[in-house]
């Protein structure tokens, strides 16, 4: 399509349009290797302006569009499928952030932007942008809200979407909806915005966004505790909610087996000892008397009998290296060989039932495979991976299959926070009942009636 090239590169410059075949290959593949495609060009836009005139030349030419923010993704949703013309959209170049708003508690940030930055750019300020995510060194801000991304703290701050007061966003037309409003409230008419949070890129380009801060808390106190079962860890979630309430900010779950991989893989020992499961508990606040308040919670925790062993950092140094524990779970698991990921959410009190279930149906589909688990258990979100070992890899589906339909009949989520992409895809065309699966088609065929948007991943 030498028309097309032509006409992207008047309006995007030699900066803009990368065709050379080096410079492409890293937005052509998964950041798991998972996925891999094909697309006739990388468009790295500087502005919104230069970027709704892309689009409106693609429209034009019938080419798809491929949003792309860090490549940080386990869905495969920002790789390209090379099943029609299409191009990668990278909004790397566009990184302004606005200066933070401490009073208004607000901050604007284009879609370019690295989260690490924004809540550099926030902390500044004596404000937190409280997305935390593993990824921050180079997850976009864009792809957060496409992605609507989870994290650590979902628990007291809830989604990304929770963070998006306003959006600007470009239509697969080429036009540019401008919403970059700072309120809090506005029931002027139905809050589109949220058609755009979690999309994935299927109805458009986000290209900036105005996110509410909260306060930055000034203590923090974090605690590993080892515990003997499931059970004693969601009874243990509620004392701290009953005892700490609204300053309790992570609440995250480890099995035996994922805190093993990494001391195996990574070298990392646990400083406590013994149970099947562990939590890492984390409260902050800006008031005095945080310490005292998580003590005395501790201490009802053992009288109770539902701790075995545990202990409380000392110093931001100790804070640091229990978190550590948990930040290298990914990287442990991924030393240890490929692994079926499986993102999901499901309440709580059904989780010990799944746990077990999927632990049997494992047992007689693939009995060479290991299971590791550990997530966010504040929210309802387990991060349920299965290791195959020596699984032959045409078993792969059908674990999947079968984790998924589990999920679906204990009233879950089968993604919880990493999306649909095209790894989950056909599984929500199964397990979505038509009524809910009809209202997303009839919107993307309202906002994308070609179907140019990421074709193949998220809705279809």
């Amino acid at each position: 399509m030498p028309g097309l090239m032509s006409g992207l590169r008047e309006r995007l410059g030699p900066a803009g349009l990368v065709t050379d075949p080096a410079e492409m290959a890293p937005h052509l593949v998964d950041w798991r290797g998972m996925f891999r495609g094909t697309a006739l060009a990388v468009l790295r836009p500087s502005s919104t302006e230069e970027l709704a005139a892309a689009v409106r030349l693609c429209a034009a030419e019938g080419v798809a569009i491929v949003p792309q923010g860090g490549n940080t993704g386990l869905a495969g949703g920002a790789t390209p499928l090379g099943a029609a013309p299409q191009v990668v959209v990278s909004l790397a170049r566009m990184t302004a952030i606005g200066p933070p708003d401490p009073i208004g508690m607000v901050i604007e940030a284009q879609a370019g932007c690295i989260l690490h930055n924004v809540k550099q750019a926030a902390e500044a300020a004596g404000r937190l942008l409280p997305i935390s995510l593993a990824a921050e060194g180079s997850a976009t801000i864009g792809g957060i809200v496409a992605t609507n991304a989870g994290g650590v703290n979902v628990l007291r701050y809830g989604m990304a979407r929770d963070f998006v007061l306003g959006l600007e966003v470009v239509l697969p037309d080429g036009s540019v909806v401008d919403g970059m409003r700072r309120l809090r409230k506005d029931n002027a008419g139905p809050d589109w915005k949220h058609l755009f949070i979690g999309s994935e890129g299927a109805f458009g380009i986000v290209t900036a966004a105005v996110l509410r801060l909260a306060p930055l808390p000034r203590r923090r106190a974090v605690a590993l505790l080892a515990v003997p079962d499931l059970a004693a860890a969601i009874s243990l979630l509620g004392l701290f909610q009953d005892r700490i309430g609204e300053v309790l900010s992570a609440f995250e779950l480890i099995s035996a087996a994922a805190m093993q991989l990494v001391a195996t893989q990574c070298g990392l020992i646990a400083p406590v000892a013994g149970g099947g499961w562990f939590l890492l508990v984390e409260a902050a606040s800006s008031l005095e008397g945080l310490t005292p308040a998580v003590e005395a919670a501790l201490e009802a925790a053992f009288a109770a009998g539902l701790v075995l062993d545990g202990t409380l950092a000392a110093s931001e140094q100790q804070a640091r290296a229990l978190w550590a524990l948990r930040e290298h779970l990914t990287e442990a698991e991924a030393r240890a060989g490929k692994s079926l990921k499986h993102d999901v959410s499901l309440p709580l009190q059904r989780m010990g039932g799944f746990l077990d279930e999927m632990a049997a149906r494992l047992s007689v589909l693939a009995p060479a495979a290991r299971v590791n688990v550990f997530g966010h258990l504040g929210d309802g979100n387990l991060h349920v991976n299965v290791l195959p070992g020596e699984t032959p890899p045409e078993r792969a589906p059908a674990i999947t299959r079968m984790v998924h339909d589990l999920i679906a009949a204990a009233g879950g989520s089968i993604s919880a926070e990493h999306g649909l992409g095209q790894y989950r895809l056909e599984d929500w065309r199964r397990l979505t009942p038509w009524p809910e699966r009809a209202l997303s088609l009839g919107i993307k065929r309202l906002l994308d009636p070609d179907g140019r948007m990421n074709p193949g991943k998220a809705i279809g």
